[in-house]
């Protein structure tokens, strides 16, 4: 049956007008990254993407990808899912609705896997099916239903797509200020201004996504939106402290986040990305990586933080007069990932592809060289190069032949080239 206690702010102010607001994100914001968030000032979580086919059909993947166990320090939260038919979709959100306090439809996500499942941020085009799918979650759920997405490069057809999404029944929209390219090394800075455009334009609460990265930014993000909250997930992912005003040395959050896996059973492929992610600043120590590579349950996990914390807590200390506020913080600090742009990585890409055709072009000029000193075809001096011990096959001396035949002068041109 339709919900229609929710209507417009409705919903919103139910789950208590949240604010702070964590993001999905596939295999990242799992259950026990929701607790610790929680404690540290989110007021809202979303679920991990769940894939509806998948979940609707395949018990193991339910097992691996929600915790079914009701949780009263986990709400509020959003289940979200990816979809493109609608019936589908209906039968995977029946199976969460005492978990959830609301479901969200996945139109955001721009990898190459959305592309090929028809799914996430390749669905924008497709309004018809984005409609129906939406109106039968509305006309067949007793939660609200709100959407994720990503805005066009014109702002008149971002507006017109929110505007198509909340006269479907979109109850919440979340806006990633960034379009469907807008990934990788191409990711580029959010923009602000399509969601402020977007929120003049709907009669719905909106969550303003994409460039939080420190608290400040927070502010920022108000003012210049005008939106209801704000949303993070790499920022979220680097320091998940971040809604605290506090930039930890990384093994405060890691080892919190562990204690919480040990009581939050979580697939260890989940807790090696986490720790990952908030040491990547210290990955420069290979030792340590190479331990977290291979980490394989909660000991050696809590073995690796161990270390990082016993290597550098003597340098924190002998900085504790220095202001942490100012930048570049030290890399034991829970920090953003800034991408490169573009156009630096293009720049050294074209620098790095002319080393190597200098390199090619070197190495050829050696083989020659040493062909020519030791009587030997290129062919043999690179195979000598790759193994000094190998036999060579030894050529005859083909002498002057004033016969005429043409098979003779062209076997002496053939071993001329060799050489």
């Amino acid at each position: 049956m339709p919900f229609e206690g929710a209507q417009k702010f409705e919903f919103y102010k139910c789950i208590g007008s949240p604010k702070l607001v964590v993001a999905p994100m596939v295999d990242q914001s799992e259950l026990a990254w929701r607790i610790l968030c929680r404690r540290h000032g989110a007021d809202l979580c979303y679920t991990p993407m769940l894939h509806a086919q998948n979940f609707a059909t395949d018990r193991k993947y339910r097992a691996n990808n929600f915790h079914f166990e009701k949780r009263q320090d986990d709400r509020p939260l959003i289940g979200q899912f990816c979809a493109n038919d609608p019936g589908v979709l209906l039968s995977a959100c029946e199976l969460v609705l005492p978990h959830c306090d609301g479901i969200d439809l996945n139109l955001g996500c721009p990898q190459t896997v959305a592309r090929h499942g028809h799914y996430g941020a390749y669905l924008q085009d497709e309004w018809e099916l984005i409609h129906s799918m939406i109106r039968t979650l509305r006309m067949n759920l007793n939660v609200a239903v709100s959407c994720k997405v990503r805005i066009f490069d014109d702002v008149s057809r971002s507006i017109d797509y929110a505007k198509m999404l909340e006269s479907s029944g979109c109850q919440l929209l979340a806006v990633h200020g960034r379009t469907r390219e807008q990934k990788g090394i191409n990711t580029g800075v959010a923009s602000w201004s399509h969601i402020r455009f977007i929120k003049e334009s709907v009669n719905i609460p909106v969550i303003a996504n994409g460039n939080i990265q420190f608290y400040s930014d927070i502010d920022r993000c108000f003012q210049e939106t005008g939106a209801d909250a704000v949303m993070t997930a790499e920022g979220n992912l680097h320091n998940p402290y971040l809604f605290d005003n506090v930039q930890p040395p990384v093994w405060e959050p890691l080892f919190e986040y562990l204690d919480i896996v040990q009581d939050v059973p979580t697939p260890v492929s989940f807790v090696r990305g986490h720790l990952f992610k908030v040491l990547h600043h210290l990955l420069f120590c290979p030792d340590v990586r190479e331990q977290l590579a291979v980490a394989e349950n909660l000991e050696q996990f809590r073995h690796v933080v161990d270390e990082v914390r016993n290597r550098f807590v003597c340098m924190r200390l002998s900085m504790i007069d220095r202001s942490l506020q100012l930048l570049p913080f030290p890399h034991w600090i829970c920090q953003p990932y800034v991408r490169p742009s573009s156009y630096n990585l293009v720049a050294e890409s074209e620098q790095l592809e002319q080393m190597r055709r200098n390199f090619r072009i070197s190495q050829h000029e050696k083989i020659r060289e040493l062909a020519s000193e030791c009587g030997l075809s290129r062919k043999q001096v690179k195979k000598l190069g790759r193994n000094p011990h190998a036999k060579l096959r030894q050529f005859s001396e083909i002498s002057d032949c004033r016969c005429g035949n043409t098979k003779v002068s062209f076997l002496k041109e053939k071993r001329n080239e060799n050489l």
